[in-house]
C-alpha cells in the first residue's frame, strides 16, 4: 500500500502563487509515476499534471502549460506542484495520485492506484 498526504493548499489572490505538496508513504518503490487532478463540486476530475518518478519526465495539461510546474524530490519521497499566476477557474481541491502501471496514460484517472484525500485551492479575484 501506498499512501499519499497533500498539502500547501489555501486561500490566495488571483496572480499569486502557491505550492503544492505530495508525500509518499509506504511501498513507494512500486510507483513509477505520480499525478496531480483537480475537482470542482458537480465536475469530474481533471488532470493537471504528471511525473515519472524514476526519469523525472513530465507531463502538463494544456491549460496549466506555462504557470505551473511538476517536481520531484526522490531523497523525500515527495511530488510538489507549483503554481504560479493563478486564477479564479483554477479553484478546486486538488488530488495527488501515484501509479504502478507498467503502461499507463498519465492524464487517465484509470492509470492510478493510490489517491491523497485532496487539498482545496482557492484564488480569488
Amino acid at each position: 500500500q501506498v499512501q499519499l498526504a497533500e498539502s500547501g493548499g489555501g486561500l490566495v489572490q488571483a496572480g499569486g502563487a502557491l505550492r503544492l505538496s505530495c508525500a509518499a508513504s509506504g511501498r513507494t518503490f512500486s510507483n513509477r509515476y505520480i499525478g496531480w487532478f483537480r475537482q470542482t463540486p458537480g465536475k469530474e476530475r481533471k488532470f493537471v499534471a504528471a511525473i515519472t518518478w524514476s526519469s523525472g519526465r513530465t507531463y502538463y495539461a494544456d491549460l496549466v502549460k506555462g504557470r505551473f510546474t511538476i517536481s520531484r524530490d526522490n531523497a523525500k519521497n515527495t511530488v510538489y506542484l507549483q503554481m504560479s499566476k493563478l486564477n479564479p477557474e483554477d479553484t478546486a481541491a486538488y488530488y495527488c495520485a501515484a501509479g504502478t502501471r507498467s503502461v499507463y496514460v498519465v492524464s487517465e484517472e484509470g492509470a492510478y492506484n493510490y489517491w491523497g484525500q485532496g487539498t482545496q485551492v482557492t484564488v480569488s479575484s
